[in-house]
């Protein structure tokens, strides 16, 4: 009593999937998937990019770049 078997399973898949529609089910799939990519691009990017200075058309440092002026 304690566990569920398969076919309780696909009777509670095949609920969901008349109450939201696949459509719907496809749309929050996509949804959660990019919303994984944009999360692993965003740690993976962070430590990528270094800081640049503003420069003038000599190359002399105009203002430093500061990570505190977020």
């Amino acid at each position: 009593m304690g566990s569920f078997s398969i076919w309780h399973w696909l009777i509670v898949l095949a609920i969901v999937v008349v109450v939201f529609g696949t459509k719907k089910l496809g749309n929050v799939g996509k949804d959660l998937g990019n919303a994984v990519r944009g999360f692993k691009d965003g740690i993976k990017g962070e430590g990528d990019e270094a800081p640049k200075a503003k420069t003038d058309e000599a190359g002399r440092v105009i203002e430093a770049a500061d990570k505190d002026k977020r």
